[in-house]
């Protein structure tokens, strides 16, 4: 959901409820349904301070994760990059073949499967370029002290490039379960129903409106923040961008044009095999 919408549910939601309390209001006695208001107040004091401290610990988790998923997308661009530079280390035509790989696993993350995680269709399916890339280096046979070197440096950066994609792709369709977003949308039903027992014909409307409106956009926006870091990927201001893998695929491109070396990759420039 991006900001325009979310502002139009907020002022739909508002409009709402400082309306069903405007109309209670009509027929409620002088000084509220509560006889005792300050006992009341503490009451609703007990019942907001539950609410915020609960959405309060779980907008700090979904941030965590919101951040997890940004830190391993920038991870993951590192890594292909220095993965580009191990490859002209290995024997063969085996360094350029897994360039020409490597450049497609870029713009494969880049494009179809950041598309796929925006729309949630990713699922538990693998990059095919990840697949291509173990298919290539299991020919390699390294001789030279170097070309071990290189082989072994390889391995742990593509172990360390599989972690990050996990840590990327993780939040993809959600985090935050489903009972939770019911117990949120429980409470949040309980403090309006109980805001409307403070409804006292002897305050002004806009006083009135104000109590309620006030904690209904307090108590929207969390929850649409919370939506925001459930769901880190899409379109929308903040949400997570292939920023980071765009930029290695030009830092490859500028450093083959800096050696002068040529490789055509084997995809177009959305990853899709050729």
């Amino acid at each position: 959901m991006n900001i325009v919408w979310a502002l139009v549910v907020m002022v739909l939601v508002t409009t709402v409820t400082v309306t069903a309390m405007l109309l209670v209001r009509r027929r409620a006695p002088e000084g509220s349904y509560f006889s005792d208001g300050d006992r009341a107040s503490g009451v609703f004091g007990v019942l907001a301070t539950g609410f915020s401290v609960l959405l309060g610990f779980i907008i700090f988790l979904s941030f965590t994760s919101y951040d997890q998923s940004r830190a391993g997308a920038e991870s993951e661009a590192t890594i292909v990059a220095q993965q580009v530079e191990t490859a002209h280390f290995l024997p063969g035509k085996t360094g350029a073949e897994l360039t020409g790989e490597l450049m497609c696993y870029a713009r494969s993350v880049a494009g179809v499967e950041w598309h796929s995680v925006n729309t949630g269709t990713l699922k538990n399916s693998l990059n095919p370029w990840g697949a291509e890339m173990f298919r290539t280096i299991s020919t390699v046979n390294p001789r030279t002290p170097t070309e071990q070197s290189a082989y072994d440096r390889w391995l742990d950066q593509t172990a360390n490039r599989e972690q990050a994609r996990i840590d990327r792709v993780h939040g993809a369709e959600g985090i935050i379960p489903t009972p939770v977003w019911l117990v949120l949308g429980v409470i949040s039903l309980v403090i309006f129903g109980y805001l409307l027992f403070f409804a006292d014909p002897a305050e002004g409307a806009v006083t009135q409106g104000l109590l309620m409106g006030s904690v209904t956009v307090v108590i929207t926006l969390l929850l649409f923040l919370l939506v925001f870091f459930d769901h880190p990927h899409g379109d929308g201001v903040g949400r997570l961008k292939p920023t980071a893998m765009v930029r290695t695929i030009g830092m490859i491109d500028s450093e083959l044009e800096v050696v002068g070396l040529t490789v055509t990759p084997p995809c177009d420039d959305r990853g899709n095999r050729r």
